[in-house]
């Protein structure tokens, strides 16, 4: 399966819910404990994109489906965006978004393994093309390096 998008998207993304905990369970008062320490995690990823699909892939966007939206929120990613740019001959996806949860990967396992996030990558990862050391992986977006943020 695709890691991150989804993994937005995204990554993608859950059979269980990110928030399932109960009051009181020793897991919830640790993840408690650890609000007070969250950290945001920015993330930028990139692929490539089909030119004869970027239509396409506009339109799913335009009508992102609920579920998926939801699970994004429940898998505590937010500000999350995707832009589309010409370089050279080529197009490119460009992704941003924050991770404001405690354990990014146990939440990016959570949606990655959600039927309708599949489903919906399904959709999405016919229309890109993965840069080189995507596809070596079989995954579809490639992580960025962040090398510079302010507020």
């Amino acid at each position: 399966m695709k890691n991150s998008f989804i993994i937005l998207f995204l990554v993608s993304l859950i059979f269980l819910s990110c928030k399932e905990e109960k009051k009181g369970s020793p897991s919830l008062l640790n993840s408690e404990k650890n609000a007070a320490t969250k950290v945001t995690k920015r993330v930028g990823m990139v692929t490539g994109i089909k030119e004869d699909k970027i239509e396409y892939y506009k339109k799913l966007h335009a009508k992102v489906w609920p579920a998926v939206l939801k699970k994004i929120k429940d898998c505590n990613i937010q500000n999350y965006s995707i832009y589309l740019k010409k370089i050279g001959n080529e197009y490119y996806l460009f992704s941003y978004f924050e991770y404001t949860g405690s354990d990014y990967d146990m939440d990016m396992k959570k949606m990655a393994a959600d039927r309708t996030t599949q489903q919906w990558w399904k959709l999405t990862d016919s229309t890109q093309k993965p840069l080189p050391e995507a596809a070596e992986k079989k995954q579809i977006w490639t992580n960025m390096e962040e090398v510079f943020h302010t507020n």
